[in-house]
């Protein structure tokens, strides 16, 4: 089991797992996932990790189908400016790799936000802790699991 399917269990929450065959030739891991998993890509979550003032790593938790707004992110944890954090500061503090990058179980504790849309669904789906694992839980367990703030993360 992965780090994030282990939180889940320690936590004691209500959560499904999906699996599916990755294709290492898919442009997008969370579409690829929706399209697989037979999912609208609203309620399938992807985790970025967002740098803000060019020294705090935050995670955000959005929707496939959006993009995140620098803007939202850096107004949301408090700063002024927020970029992507690059690939190989998101698998060092994450411990997961690119495309497997979950909320949950991440090696070093950072803030989490996760889109206000989330609140919209009984669950949502967020990687599991590799590519071709998602987990399904309800956004209030996301929410507490990861010490998240709820806000509105999406670039209109």
């Amino acid at each position: 089991m992965t780090p994030a399917v282990n939180i889940a269990k320690k936590a004691k929450i209500d959560y499904t797992l999906h699996s599916y065959i990755h294709d290492p030739a898919s442009a997008s891991y969370g579409e690829e996932a929706s399209e697989k998993l037979g999912i609208p890509s609203d309620r399938v979550f992807k985790t970025l990790v967002a740098q803000i003032d060019s020294r705090e790593l935050v995670v955000a938790v959005i929707p496939v189908s959006s993009m995140l707004s620098m803007k939202q992110i850096a107004k949301a944890a408090g700063g002024k400016k927020a970029e992507m954090a690059k690939g190989a500061d998101v698998e060092r503090s994450s411990g997961y790799i690119l495309g497997g990058v979950s909320p949950l179980g991440q090696k070093r504790k950072l803030r989490t936000f996760i889109d206000a849309s989330a609140e919209d669904f009984p669950t949502i789906y967020v990687s599991a802790g590799r590519r071709g694992l998602e987990i399904e839980l309800s956004p209030n367990d996301l929410a507490k699991i990861t010490d998240g703030e709820m806000v509105a993360l999406c670039a209109e």
